[in-house]
């Protein structure tokens, strides 16, 4: 699933809300098009949140190991995953190492968080294919593909694992908490 780019401006900043002490933030990133603009939505914000943004470009898990093993050598440091086939196979070791080195970590999808992970906010997965089904069914009722129009995900998830929190020695604000649409303790 393509993200559009400004999401990299929203992840930052809940990084930022979850972990206010955030200084630096290093973008794991498969080197492509959308993802390279989307780091750079992400390096543009960071300077406003008196962030420092590091791209991080990993083509496997050994590339994601030394990338992650270099940037957690100082202090203050975050970690947004961008999704690609790349990070998502990983996302075990991206999780393990997060915590490893005490990294505040936000990704698009849900099963960061089953791996680990301490925050998602992405599109609600299931929602894409409910409204291909509709799409379908328009289609078999005679209107032309052509003719229909392109949707883009109109909801969105956050998740937060609270016990990674705990496991990183971060307390998140009660106002992320109101406003998650879940929380795994």
């Amino acid at each position: 699933m393509n993200f559009d780019p400004s999401m990299g401006t929203k992840w930052l900043e809940i990084a930022k809300e979850v972990a206010p002490s955030i200084r630096r933030v290093a973008v794991l990133l498969y080197p492509q098009r959308g993802l390279e603009l989307t780091y750079k939505a992400v390096e543009d914000a960071a300077s406003s949140l008196k962030i420092q943004a590091t791209a991080l470009p990993v083509h496997d898990a050994a590339q994601i190991e030394r990338g992650i093993d270099s940037f957690a050598n100082g202090a203050d440091g975050g970690l947004i995953v961008l999704p690609h086939s790349v990070t998502n196979s990983n996302r075990e070791l991206i999780a393990s190492m997060a915590l490893r080195y005490r990294l505040p970590t936000i990704c698009a999808y849900r099963f960061y968080i089953e791996a680990g992970g301490l925050i998602s906010y992405g599109i609600d997965e299931i929602e894409p294919f409910r409204s291909a089904a509709v799409y379908v069914d328009r289609i078999l009722r005679g209107a032309k593909p052509a003719d229909l129009p392109v949707q883009t995900p109109t909801k969105f998830e956050l998740i937060i694992n609270l016990k990674t929190a705990k496991a990183l020695g971060i307390i998140v604000p009660p106002s992320l908490i109101a406003t998650a649409d879940e929380v795994i303790e």
